[in-house]
């Protein structure tokens, strides 16, 4: 493995996804991987407090009266990385990491007030095709987290990168309605009525600057932001081959390990509290391939390297319908 990543085209595989067989193997090497699937009880009261220091701090700036220049820096350092945090906690419960597998709607209810300090309903859209990017890694179409050609094609030189990185939440979020919409399903239809009404109330009774604290530091966040970094640190082929990295750094604390991402793949029902720990008992399938140690430095070689580009993602012929049809299915009952 290892040399150039394709600047031109993405990097095409006939394989499958490797996390799977990957999952398979290390449970047959370390069994006792399996007494890490669990649910992390600390993790609800963890986001709680989260959503509650950013009720705090809006209040706070109406309260003052902040001025916008300070509004400004305090909504990139704390409002850009508290969102961001909160944004990777509705990531976690995406997987029923908040109640567990036996309480599904207990989970999407937590995702939706979670999502509340974001400012933008997205909690349960990002659920259904989070899944799907597990179960189908870089399958063309139904990967939403792939960039799109068009995306590739525009975004190529050091400015346009960084214009795209800047507003990467906004192709996150209208990617998915252009190349692979899905149906509107009622609860999540009811969390974009509670977010917008959270919104109005916010703007009602604490004014203009607290809602712009809000969401432009869910866009700021999610842009040229060192926590963002996990974004292109994830799944961007820095090395030709591999298509998954983990960033092993210290960042990873304020955003729920979200970095050690090739254990996550594989282990997607263990906490991220837990993840570490993977690596821990299995530290021969993740010390020997790339990693990442720094997600500032990601972003400046991203931006900056002309080998390292929209392109460098892997992708695979889109999944067989009928069989996608009958994941679908599946996770409506979840």
């Amino acid at each position: 493995m290892g040399g150039t990543v394709s600047a031109t085209d993405f990097n095409w595989s006939q394989q499958e996804e490797p996390h799977k067989s990957r999952r398979k193997e290390i449970l047959e090497k370390h069994p006792e991987i399996k007494s890490l699937m669990v649910v992390d009880h600390q993790f609800k009261y963890q986001v709680t407090a989260l959503v509650l220091l950013q009720f705090f701090i809006v209040t706070a700036i109406s309260y003052f009266d902040v001025k916008w220049p300070l509004l400004l820096l305090i909504t990139y350092i704390v409002g850009g990385t508290v969102n961001q945090a909160l944004l990777l906690a509705i990531h976690e419960i995406s997987h029923n990491m908040a109640f567990g597998h036996s309480k599904p709607l207990y989970n999407r209810i937590f995702s939706m007030f979670a999502n509340l300090p974001i400012g933008v309903p997205m909690a349960l859209s990002f659920k259904k095709y989070h899944l799907e990017h597990h179960r189908y890694l870089g399958h063309d179409v139904v990967d939403t987290d792939i960039p799109t050609v068009l995306e590739a094609k525009l975004f190529t030189n050091t400015l346009g990168k960084a214009i795209w990185m800047f507003f990467q939440s906004l192709f996150y979020a209208f990617r998915p309605l252009i190349s692979y919409p899905k149906e509107v399903c009622k609860i999540e239809a009811f969390n974009f009525l509670i977010q917008f009404a959270f919104d109005t109330l916010i703007f009602y009774y604490l004014g203009p600057k607290a809602l712009f604290y809000l969401i432009i530091g869910s866009l700021l966040g999610m842009g040229i932001h060192p926590v963002a970094g996990h974004f292109i640190a994830e799944h961007y082929m820095f090395s030709k081959g591999f298509e998954t990295y983990s960033y092993y750094g210290i960042l990873n604390k304020l955003t729920f390990n979200v970095g050690y991402h090739n254990e996550h793949h594989d282990f997607p029902n263990i906490p991220g509290s837990l993840l570490p720990k993977v690596r821990e008992y299995a530290p021969e399938y993740y010390n020997n391939i790339p990693y990442h140690t720094s997600w500032v430095n990601v972003i400046y070689k991203f931006i900056t390297d002309s080998s390292v580009g929209l392109y460098a993602r892997m992708k695979r012929n889109k999944y067989d319908e009928e069989k996608r049809k009958l994941f679908d299915n599946v996770d409506k009952t979840d």
